[in-house]
């Protein structure tokens, strides 16, 4: 079974990191389509991993989204 993390981007699930067994690199299983773009990327750690997804995710104009009651 493979280890994974969970990755948000201001408070949004946007997708998960999972632990690949090939010298300790990470693949990005995205679940938001704002990230899509990056879904099975390989990055080399965690930190360059979660900057990738933010970057990318706050360039296609993702805004975190405010709840007001009716």
């Amino acid at each position: 079974m493979f280890e994974s993390k969970i990755i948000e981007v201001d408070g949004v699930f946007v997708g998960a990191a999972i632990i690949t067994g090939i010298a300790s690199s990470l693949r990005f299983y995205a679940t938001h389509d704002s990230v899509r773009s990056m879904h099975n990327a390989i990055l080399p750690d965690l930190v360059a991993l979660k900057q990738r997804v933010t970057a990318t995710f706050r360039r296609m104009g993702h805004k975190a989204i405010a709840f007001r009651e009716a």
